[in-house]
């Protein structure tokens, strides 16, 4: 089972896979997430661990009733193809 990892002091969601890490870096102000990029390095690229962080991201802002705008062209793409997470961004 995946684990979301909130690296506050960086400011980025990671999702450990295989020993590699995928993250989404963010800046969360006044119930509002903003993802400013995505990123998996390249062992993992194609392989769904985005999409993986991803869910589980926006699963904890829907859990914590945040907003979310997604500056990251990867993100807002997933979010538009996310039906039960779309009503989330703003």
């Amino acid at each position: 089972m995946d684990r979301l990892h909130d690296n506050t002091h960086v400011g980025q969601y990671e999702l450990d896979i295989d020993g590699q890490t995928v993250f989404a870096r963010y800046r969360r102000e006044d119930g509002v997430l903003t993802i400013l990029w995505v990123e998996a390095p390249p062992g993992l690229r194609g392989t769904g661990a985005a999409g993986r962080l991803m869910k589980l991201v926006a699963q904890e802002a829907a859990e914590k009733r945040w907003r979310v705008v997604p500056v990251c062209g990867y993100a807002a793409a997933w979010l538009r193809r996310s039906p039960e997470y779309r009503e989330l961004v703003v």
